[in-house]
């Protein structure tokens, strides 16, 4: 494996019976990068990432995940890494402390540890007059970015994020897409799924599935080139159209 890259992913296929929800996809993910990987319901994206964090075990292919192999480290794998799903994973009835405490429990801080990752999640998030509050309590977009930063509360080198500003108003994307920079930038690759593509923009390297299959991959400038288009949008539009599948994941 490239000590560059993260990720390493060859011909990597999940089957469910007759149907190949995910079709020999191949890719490489560097470290530090801001990964896209877009689609459409359908698509087999949450499929793919369910595989690539230890949580499904492929049918066929290779794939290594920080060094682990995803048929027999799964376990390395998922200690070894941040995971957002796409429904929101915290627990409505302890508060925000609580949440920090009990996930911080289960990565493995000690004492110390996690009171410093609790003091910086509370500044970064400016949430300190609400720490005390059951987490139902808050907004959707708090809720997100509280989630997000969580599941990055034992730093690992790799974090993925499957939809994780569905739902949100514009403001709070833009400013979780700030923190999801700010993660980067400090060394740790990001593999995010999401539906609008306008933060596609966001990402270093982009990759759009179409039917289980990659489609096209590449920096959104070189897509925009390939496909003659003014935007991702048009871009994801040429490429979804091939789709033959029905509008389900």
């Amino acid at each position: 494996m490239n000590p560059d890259n993260i990720i390493k992913v060859e011909k990597l296929t999940k089957r469910f019976g007759e149907f190949v929800a995910v079709d020999q996809i191949s890719m490489d993910v560097g470290r530090g990068q801001i990964f896209g990987f877009l689609g459409a319901n359908g698509a087999g994206k949450t499929t793919a990432i369910k595989m690539l964090s230890g949580l499904l075990q492929p049918t066929a292919g290779k794939a290594l995940v920080n060094g682990f192999d995803v048929y027999t480290e799964p376990e390395k794998i998922k200690r070894n890494i941040g995971y957002m799903s796409q429904r929101f994973s915290l627990y409505d009835d302890l508060t925000v402390v609580e949440n920090m405490k009990f996930y911080g429990g289960i990565y493995g801080l000690n004492h110390k540890e996690l009171k410093i990752k609790t003091e910086e999640i509370i500044q970064l998030l400016h949430i300190g007059d609400f720490k005390d509050k059951l987490v139902r309590s808050l907004p959707l977009g708090w809720k997100q970015k509280l989630a997000f930063s969580i599941s990055i509360l034992h730093n690992p080198p790799l974090v993925f994020l499957d939809e994780p500003t569905g739902g949100v108003d514009p403001i709070t994307r833009r400013e979780f897409w700030e923190l999801i920079t700010q993660s980067a930038n400090g060394g740790m690759t990001v593999f995010v799924t999401t539906h609008y593509m306008d933060e596609a923009e966001y990402c270093d390297i982009v990759s759009i599935m179409v039917d289980g299959r990659i489609e096209a991959m590449g920096s959104t400038r070189e897509l925009k080139a390939k496909y003659k288009a003014a935007d991702m949008e048009s871009v994801f539009v040429t490429l979804a159209r091939k789709s033959k599948r029905a509008n389900q994941e």
